[in-house]
């Protein structure tokens, strides 16, 4: 994900220390029951959709903002799947940041999936039962997505 200005400015005088954000990640099913994933340009991986609040910006807006920035599909926002801190990460260059992650079951709802920015190498349609490999947090949202169960969310720390 790219990093939105604001972080950048805060970055300018935080330096590297740890920042804790919110986050944002969209399961976006298809009538197919197919789900949408981009392959990152930053590690070549297929992932769900995702990405930083604007500030002021609502949760649920930020997922149809990025899924649409991202893959040129339009969706709305069905529910919350489920309510996450993430573990602390520290990227290449030495920033490093924690996510408060709000993941959401989406609907497409129009337009083509496509690359529609830098961030993605490819973006595509995967069935259930074809998914490329993924990360163990991305099959457990896309398998929370499927339920019509309560959010989930941690009653453990970390």
């Amino acid at each position: 994900m790219a990093t939105p200005d604001f972080i950048r400015a805060v970055r300018a005088t935080a330096g590297h220390q740890l920042l804790f954000l919110p986050g944002v990640t969209a399961v976006v099913l298809d009538d197919a029951e197919r789900v949408l994933l981009a392959r990152r340009v930053d590690n070549g991986r297929w992932s769900l959709i995702g990405g930083i609040p604007e500030p002021g910006e609502q949760p649920a807006v930020t997922a149809v903002r990025e899924v649409y920035e991202e893959t040129a599909v339009e969706c709305v926002v069905e529910r919350v799947v489920l309510v996450e801190t993430l573990p602390a990460i520290t990227y290449p260059n030495g920033d490093r940041c924690q996510f408060m992650d709000t993941c959401f079951r989406c609907r497409a709802v129009g337009g083509d999936a496509r690359v529609n920015d830098d961030e993605s190498l490819e973006v595509g349609w995967f069935p259930l039962d074809a998914l490329p490999p993924l990360r163990p947090g991305e099959l457990f949202r896309i398998k929370q997505a499927l339920t019509d169960g309560p959010t989930w969310f941690s009653t453990t720390a970390d």
